[in-house]
Formats: C-alpha cells, structure tokens, sequence
C-alpha cells in the first residue's frame, strides 16, 4: 500500500478497524510524536508490530506537540510526521490527535493491544483502562536508551554550536 493510503482520519479508520476485525485481524494501536524519527522510534514500532496483524500509529498533532513539548517543537510538522510514519513497512495505518492525549480515539477504535515503550509504567498507560475493559492487553515494549528526540536535538545544537 503507497504510504499516503495508510494515512486516514479516525472516522475512516473506525470503519477499517471494524473490517478488519470481522476478518479476524488482531489490532494494535500505538501513538507518540515522532517529531524526529529516529533508530529508538523504528525499533519501537517494530516491537509494537509484533503484537498483532495490523499496527496504528497515532501522531500528535502540532498544536499537540507544542503543548507537550513547548513552543520550538514540532520540528517537522504534522504532515511531514505522519507521511514519514506512513512510509515504514511495519505502520499500516496512521492518523493524527488533537487532544493532549489519544484517550478518545482508542475509546473509540478500542484496538485489541495498546502498546507504549519501556519509558512508560503500565499503570500510566493512557487508555489502559478502556482497553481492560473489553478484555485487551496493554504491553510495553523495551526501550532503546539514549536514542530520543530531544536527545538529538541536543546532540545537533552542540555540533554546530561550536
């Protein structure tokens, strides 16, 4: 599928997701920044990948961003985000959030896995609650150390600081 098919909005998806899962296709449902991509982001959504048959990923959208991360991010907008998501093998589906969490939109996908990396408690897991409720499983996949975005924005300013 060409990259910009996978992107949807969350009505379009809805009705995917229903599809899919008359087909007996397990979903997974994953969200973040991915402001810019990097090795702990590709190994992140591979891990996630292996949870099911079909990988949604959520991207925040910018005003979302900024409001989590301050005013100078995102540094790749929403657009340039998603379709650089979209275009990795194991995404089969993206879509955007505008609300500071995906709390909503896995309320109303309900994904038989919701999965988030290492950095996250179980417990905090936004969604965990909705996703026990139908009986799926929230799993936390290893986290890569030192591979982050604002890791790497750092490492680029010192660079070309000097």
């Amino acid at each position: 599928m060409d990259s910009a098919q996978k992107i949807k909005e969350e009505k379009k998806l809805k009705k995917i997701v229903q599809r899919l899962r008359r087909k007996g296709k397990r979903i997974v449902f994953t969200n973040g920044c991915f402001d810019i991509l990097h090795y702990g982001h590709i190994k992140y959504l591979e891990s996630a990948k292996g949870y099911g048959d079909v990988l949604i990923v959520a991207v925040n959208s910018d005003s979302s961003v900024r409001k989590l991360k301050g005013k100078s991010r995102p540094i790749n907008n929403q657009t340039e985000r998603t379709n650089i998501v979209a275009s990795l093998g194991c995404v089969d589906y993206v879509t955007v959030f505008k609300e500071p969490t995906p709390y909503r939109m896995i309320k109303n996908l309900k994904p038989d896995y919701l999965i988030k990396g290492a950095d996250w408690k179980k417990e905090d897991i936004i969604g965990r609650d909705i996703v026990a409720s139908y009986g799926g499983k929230v799993g936390v996949v290893p986290f890569i150390k030192n591979y982050s975005t604002t890791d790497l924005i750092r490492k680029i300013i010192k660079k070309f600081s000097k």
